[in-house]
């Protein structure tokens, strides 16, 4: 039997490739014989992703997903070059840990920019007719569990993954028709350079709690990758519109 995860001949384009989740991916996807585009503004970090995948074809490109009215140019001179595209995952994310007090539009405007709109303006381009491959086209957005649980001084960042998830299911009906899935994962607290930078203003007893959230622990960027390439084959072929959590327990109790 052909293993249902295999990825052979198929083109995924990852943002946030350049580290964590978006890496984990970007590597499970080469070992899965997909090939990838790996996007992120790290260009000596997408290099070391370069490096580590399995495979030829793969291909980066380094780029500020801030700017979005550049997504709509580089895409198609991307599938131009390379091919056209079977999948995106929108990996790339920027965090907001700000009360609300004093939380502004200045706060998180770059953050709902790369959470959320770029998600949007990747996922229009992706479903043109020049860019799409036309046949098992998936669409992975990373939401959170923030998404769906409240957390103090968390508004900003809630607000920008939740949105992800009304999106994902309106454009899962949409696109349908096309073949197009549309789903999201939403991960706990996963040890991820993100993570460890919100962990540096933590004392051990804070770490400590917030871990003890989980009770199967703290995740790896693997445990999500594993859930998000789940969702781009063929083993996710008869689901869209929904939201893959993939937290460890977090949200079960």
């Amino acid at each position: 039997m052909e293993n249902p995860l295999a990825l052979h001949g198929r083109r995924y384009l990852v943002t946030g490739a350049a580290s964590g989740i978006g890496q984990a991916t970007a590597l499970l996807i080469s070992r899965l014989s997909g090939c990838v585009a790996c996007v992120d503004r790290d260009a000596e970090g997408l290099e070391k992703t370069r490096t580590a995948l399995e495979g030829s074809g793969h291909t980066t490109l380094a780029c500020d997903l801030r700017d979005l009215a550049g997504i709509s140019q580089w895409m198609p001179r991307l599938v131009e070059q390379w091919g056209p595209l079977h999948g995106v995952v929108h990996a790339a994310g920027l965090s907001c840990i700000v009360p609300l007090k004093v939380l502004t539009s200045e706060s998180y405007h770059d953050v709902f920019a790369v959470n959320t709109e770029a998600a949007l303006a990747l996922a229009r381009a992706f479903q043109g007719r020049k860019i799409y491959a036309g046949e098992t086209g998936s669409i992975v957005f990373i939401s959170s569990v923030m998404a769906l649980v409240g957390s103090p001084a968390a508004v900003g960042y809630s607000m920008s993954k939740a949105a992800l998830i009304g999106m994902a299911r309106s454009m899962a009906v949409e696109l349908a028709p096309r073949k197009i899935r549309v789903n999201c994962v939403a991960p706990g607290f996963v040890r991820t350079p993100m993570y460890h930078q919100a962990a540096k203003l933590w004392d051990p007893e804070q770490e400590a709690r917030v871990e003890a959230l989980h009770p199967l622990g703290l995740g790896e960027a693997g445990d999500v990758a594993n859930a998000i390439v789940f969702l781009l084959a063929d083993t996710g072929r008869w689901i869209t519109g929904t939201v893959l959590t993939v937290d460890g327990g977090y949200t079960a109790q």
